[in-house]
């Protein structure tokens, strides 16, 4: 496949996609003065060359009562044993994000729970998969940063200081 080239209309529909992935082709259309079909064909083209993967929806989980945010590092007896506690771990729904890591962690995982308590008890759980050799966990104070925006407009800066 073509590497597909972005150009700064297209950058300006990801962007706005990024803020707001619900937001209907024909607002971008308005604000880019272009017609909505074009910003569907360029959508499309972005889906089918890899650089968009689906969309997302932020979900509130406090409104759930889901406001304990843990990250669990989690040290194995042996790496060969990644994928099957990786299956293990998959297995529990309070761990929302899994990474295979080097450094001081085999594998590093973000867990949502009530309270404490749960958190331990989602802790315990990790603890329990046959070929953890032991965990460490830390505590989620506040998220103060979760922006994909940012990082896209600096990818876009590169790019064009790249083909000046």
């Amino acid at each position: 496949m073509a590497k597909f080239k972005l150009d700064e209309v297209d950058h300006q529909i990801l962007e706005m996609l990024i803020e707001n992935t619900r937001v209907p082709f024909t607002d971008i259309a308005k604000k880019l003065l272009i017609s909505a079909g074009t910003v569907h064909v360029r959508v499309k083209k972005m889906e089918e060359s890899g650089i968009i993967k689906g969309s997302t929806l932020k979900v509130n989980y406090e409104k759930f009562g889901y406001s304990f945010i843990a990250y669990v590092g989690v040290f194995l007896n042996k790496s060969s044993q990644t994928g099957f506690v990786l299956e293990r771990i998959k297995e529990i729904p309070y761990v929302t994000v899994s990474h295979i890591t080097t450094g001081k962690f085999n594998i590093f995982c973000k867990i949502r729970a009530k309270n404490t308590k749960h958190a331990k008890d989602v802790i315990f759980m990790i603890d329990e998969i046959e070929g953890v050799y032991r965990t460490e966990t830390m505590i989620s104070m506040e998220e103060s940063i979760n922006d994909k925006k940012r990082l896209m407009q600096t990818i876009f800066k590169e790019m064009k200081e790249e083909k000046s």
